[in-house]
């Protein structure tokens, strides 16, 4: 409708509210008489707990409890759950420690929770939480990835020998072993995908109630949905009814699949507001984010290409060690393994695949999805492969890639790896990069910067992802006594515009004003299901529920009009918010339903049957549909000093296919924000533990370094809308990950073509300018190999 119609480009309805400071973040929320937590956190990596003494702190002013482990267990209070354990070779299972809400007798990471402070205020909880005498026996630690499950490495789990959760295979290793005897070429690469502190704009916060006459437990809490916590939380952690617990996701400030889990502090503010008979609220401070949040990313891998003469891929064989930290987040093997590996094809004809991920436990943070969630690594491994085998085959990159892309014709295709992919044309989406960004005339930029003594590159990424048709969803409307919707429905909104595609999906459905509509997510008791947010799944499963709630509110609508019209159902036809009557002009229209709806009674007075009486709604869950296929191509051109390392992005330009587009300009945002977190991985951010004792060196953002406005080029960004989806009705693929994808290949793939000529083969993330630096350093003195 109007401005508002899908494909249109408005700007989101959301903005006005947040911008003039509106909004209302979990820190905004205060109730009556609620008390402030504090928690008493590991300053070592491993370590015995031999002895708390909590005397002093409990007797500091302010304080009305301090709480250990000992308490939650006394009260029944069980482990955060792994909610996705993955079965490894011969079916063997995941190894899934407990993972206490408090430590039980053994501190595993630098900022593993050790104790509860509730007070007051704030600071008194914080005086008292440094009264907190812990007992610490300092055991060996290990925090490298690469070390994890060396032999000699200090044991983490009793449970788990040699730090191993699991060993998980996919694929015919046979088939590869062959395709491998038989090829012309192999290449190699061994990559490290470094490890990334999410640094979400709002820190995590929880507020927890207790109502004793109800027994019932409200938790408010930034989240990435409100259900998805809700069963966890109620029927593994607090052993109750999910009837027994109410979650409430207020504005939240970005999430990047870390506000998906549960954490201790949930927990915590609802058990100690039981306990103390008053709502507690716990709100983190940055430094505690970096160590305490889901952390992303910690691969050390190796792969290898078979190509035949030609330059088709036979086969590939890719083997991963993934940090899962000291305990097991609930989505952490999946992400690794069965999201992650299953993407190893790519756009490619990859006849054979073989691949097999181990899961180490290390003395550090949990590690979980990060924007992406395994599809970002995955694309890693595939497209820097297909870079270098290109330069070692003597091939443009562009050309290796033509030569083994999955054809127009090829559709559908399922991968070696069991995906089908449905739609899209991948060559001709990198040729329009490529003539957008002038690869042709990279030759001479090239030699204009050699000129005053500066080294420039130009490289490119394709990627696919699987996405969207993850879980079921849930969507009810509800037809307002103005002639509006309010829409109700699970997923949940991190900052994406969830409210402006909503709305012009409505708007154009109904013919309705968008200030008509109102859109509500983020309460548990609003809907007996939701998904919420995650894997580009919300616009997908959140459209195919409100498309199906719509049809059943004007399925009721329809009998209204019908009877209000003294018409035939089947004679009534509902178009720009208007029933008609065929072959007549007598109509009714949204606002005179909603009249009668409202008084009970038609214009003439005569009264509505009950099921005609507000509140009159719609209500559709949906399944899980087949999932989509987004892709793309990314072109980055960057220049190097060799003298200081330092790299410079000149250019960075993307063509994407993402279906059917909804809003593209929501679209350009989410992949602006991908993209910045992808260049952040590429050149900017590392996670560091001391190697020998598990100290987190990087826990601030003094010594941890996001991007920042001067890192980032403008982003020249083409979406595509000529290969809609085929496998959902409204054509469309997901965007929100997209950008996280294609941006860390291709700014490494850009780096080594600057770095080319030096010799340097491969440099590892972070591409810092002190490494940049080295492998120039090395290369001019003769060491050519990989940086």
């Amino acid at each position: 409708m109007g401005q508002f119609g899908v494909g249109q480009a408005p700007r989101r309805v959301e903005d006005q509210r947040l911008l003039v400071g509106e909004g209302r973040y979990c820190d905004d929320i205060s109730l009556p008489g609620q008390a402030v937590a504090e928690l008493v956190r590991s300053p070592y990596a491993h370590a015995g707990i031999s002895g708390i003494d909590l005397t002093e702190a409990r007797a500091a002013p302010g304080v009305l409890g301090v709480f250990t482990d000992g308490d939650l267990t006394a009260d029944g209070i069980g482990d955060i759950p792994c909610l996705v354990p993955v079965r490894g070779k011969g079916g063997s299972p995941t190894i899934r420690p407990p993972h206490p809400v408090l430590a039980r007798g053994r501190v595993r990471h630098v900022g593993d929770p050790v104790a509860v402070v509730v007070a007051e205020t704030l600071a008194q909880a914080r005086d008292a939480a440094e009264l907190v005498a812990v007992d610490y026996a300092e055991l060996p630690a290990v925090a490298a990835t690469a070390q994890a499950l060396d032999p000699s490495a200090p044991r983490i789990w009793n449970q788990a020998p040699g730090n191993l959760a699991v060993d998980w295979e996919l694929g015919d290793a046979g088939k590869v072993e062959e395709a491998f005897a038989h090829a012309a070429h192999v290449v190699h690469l061994e990559l490290i995908n470094n490890r990334i502190v999410v640094n979400a704009l709002e820190p995590r916060a929880a507020l927890g109630e207790y109502d004793r006459a109800t027994e019932r437990f409200t938790l408010t809490t930034s989240t990435q949905g409100s259900h998805r916590l809700l069963g966890p939380m109620a029927e593994q952690i607090l052993h109750v009814p999910k009837d027994k617990l109410r979650v409430l996701t207020p504005d939240v400030g970005g999430g990047f699949g870390m506000k998906i889990f549960t954490y201790a502090e949930q927990v915590l503010v609802l058990w100690a507001a039981r306990r103390l008979g008053r709502p507690v609220k716990w709100t983190g401070q940055r430094t505690e984010g970096f160590m305490s949040d889901s952390q992303g990313r910690d691969h050390v891998t190796s792969a290898t290409l078979a190509l035949d003469s030609d330059g088709h891929a036979l086969g590939i064989r890719v083997s991963t060690v993934a940090n899962m930290g000291a305990y097991l987040s609930p989505f952490a093997p999946l992400i690794p393994t069965e999201v992650s590996a299953i993407m190893l094809p790519g756009l490619y004809h990859m006849p054979a695949v073989y691949a097999e991920v181990k899961c180490a436990f290390t003395n550090t943070v949990p590690v979980d999805a990060y924007r992406g969630a395994g599809r970002p690594e995955a694309a890693y491994v595939v497209e820097r492969l297909f870079d270098h085998a290109a330069r070692e085959l003597g091939l443009a990159p562009d050309e290796l890639r033509a030569r083994n892309f999955i054809r127009p014709e090829d559709l559908p295709h399922t991968t070696a790896t069991g995906l089908t992919y449905d739609s899209g044309g991948f060559e001709q989406i990198m040729r329009a990069a490529m003539q957008q960004a002038d690869w042709a005339g990279a030759a001479n930029r090239k030699a204009a910067a050699q000129a005053k003594g500066l080294l420039r590159g130009i490289g490119m990424a394709t990627y696919i992802e699987s996405c969207g048709g993850v879980g079921e969803e849930e969507a009810r409307l509800r037809f307002d006594d103005d002639g509006g919707l309010t829409l109700f429905v699970g997923t949940q909104t991190n900052g994406q515009g969830h409210a402006t595609a909503y709305t012009q999906l409505l708007a154009e459905r109904f013919a309705l004003a968008p200030e008509k509509i109102r859109i509500r997510q983020g309460d548990s008791d609003d809907l007996a299901h939701g998904g919420g947010t995650g894997g580009s799944r919300s616009l997908l499963m959140g459209g195919l529920a409100i498309a199906g709630a719509g049809t059943a509110l004007i399925d009721k609508l329809r009998h209204l009009a019908a009877r209000l019209l003294e018409a035939k159902e089947k004679d009534l036809a509902f178009e720009d918010g208007s029933f008609t009557q065929l072959g007549t002009n007598r109509f009714v229209g949204l606002d005179d339903l909603a009249e009668a709806v409202a008084v009970g009674q038609s214009a003439e007075g005569t009264p509505l049957p009950d099921d005609m009486k507000a509140p009159l709604d719609g209500f559709h869950h949906t399944g899980t549909p087949p999932k989509t296929y987004p892709n793309g191509c990314h072109i980055c051109e960057l220049s190097v000093d060799p003298a200081t390392g330092v790299v410079q992005i000149l250019r960075y330009l993307v063509v994407d296919d993402f279906g059917r587009l909804i809003n593209p300009l929501l679209c350009a945002g989410q992949i602006h924000g991908g993209i910045a977190q992808g260049i952040g991985q590429a050149l900017l951010e590392h996670t560091v533990y001391d190697p020998e004792n598990g100290q987190l060196l990087t826990g601030s953002l003094m010594d941890y370094c996001l991007p920042r406005a001067d890192d980032m080029p403008a982003l020249e960004i083409t979406l595509i809308e000529d290969f809609p989806c085929a496998t959902n009705p409204h054509g469309i693929k997901g965007a929100g990950e997209a950008g996280a994808i294609g941006a860390p290949p291709a700014v490494i793939n850009a780096l080594v073509d600057a770095l080319a000529p030096l010799g340097v083969r491969h440099i590892d993330m972070p591409a810092t300018p002190e490494r940049v630096w080295r492998a120039i350093q090395k290369a001019k003195s003769g060491e050519t190999e990989a940086a």
